[in-house]
């Protein structure tokens, strides 16, 4: 079975490109899958909130209980909570290896967290909800580096098509980054209406 076809189908239903697979299909069909792709139209409030959550999770890559610790935690923070979720959710660590080139998707990232490839600090981490804080260093352990997909990582092969974050400074050769500060929501190559997820949460 070919295990990109449901993130594409994924992709499409949730109108945003969760995998560089799915950049090719949007191109041939922007629009949802299905029968009816072409005429749908959200009609309730509610809908188009709860798509927009959908959409904020799927980026991630996080369960509900996931994205609702984090936006319990935005909630305390002063200032626009839907800014502080997605800042929130991008100090993920496996958020962070892909945004620096480390990784090719978020679903490939967060199997490098988790089959324990990826240290914070020199310290191996294998949880992918781990918060990278200002100043700590990400880096590939040095057991995992000859694996090929660090090789092509090395070379770029997973580099983002836009810049890399200004929040990041990144050594491809060292497979290693470092996190200067907190991410600037403007920043955050995230595409979600936070707005209409905080209302979606406080209804």
């Amino acid at each position: 079975m070919n295990q990109s076809r449901p993130k594409v189908k994924k992709s499409r239903a949730l109108g945003v490109a969760l995998t560089p697979k799915a950049v090719k299909y949007f191109e041939r069909r922007p629009f949802p899958p299905g029968q009816h792709g072409r005429g749908r139209k959200q009609t309730s409030d509610y809908k188009v909130r709860l798509l927009e959550k959908q959409r904020l999770r799927a980026q991630y890559d996080i369960s509900e209980r996931q994205m609702l610790r984090a936006y319990n935690r935005a909630r305390k923070v002063t200032g626009k909570t839907g800014e502080a979720l997605i800042v929130e959710l991008e100090r993920r660590l496996d958020a962070l290896v892909l945004r620096s080139g480390l990784a090719r998707t978020i679903y490939q990232a967060r199997q490098m967290v988790v089959h324990g490839h990826i240290s914070v600090n020199d310290r191996k981490v294998d949880k992918p909800s781990f918060r990278v804080a200002p100043e700590d260093v990400v880096a590939v352990r040095e057991r995992s580096r000859g694996k090929h997909p660090f090789l092509v990582a090395r070379e770029g092969g997973y580099a983002p098509d836009g810049e890399i974050p200004r929040y990041l400074e990144v050594n491809l050769q060292a497979l290693a980054f470092r996190l200067d500060r907190e991410p600037n929501r403007s920043e955050i190559p995230v595409i979600c209406d936070e707005q209409l997820v905080v209302e979606f949460y406080a209804r």
